[in-house]
């Protein structure tokens, strides 16, 4: 049985939890800072593209040694 990589999966929710935090800010902000706004957004977006990065491995490592 293939071995899954729980760290990675650890850093994907992490990446996740920090995700929702920053949306969170984004939306509180969206009126009255709109340019803080949209820094939260791209940071967001940064920390999705890492959580999918690390599921990905993690997925990557279980297919190669579910090969094996």
């Amino acid at each position: 049985m293939p071995q899954i990589d729980v760290n990675q999966l650890n850093q994907a929710k992490a990446n996740v939890t920090l995700t929702q935090t920053l949306l969170s800010q984004a939306i509180e902000k969206a009126n009255s800072d709109p340019t803080l706004a949209q820094e939260a957004m791209k940071q967001a977006s940064s920390e999705i593209s890492s959580a999918l990065s690390a599921v990905t491995q993690a997925q990557n490592t279980v297919k190669s040694t579910s090969s094996e």
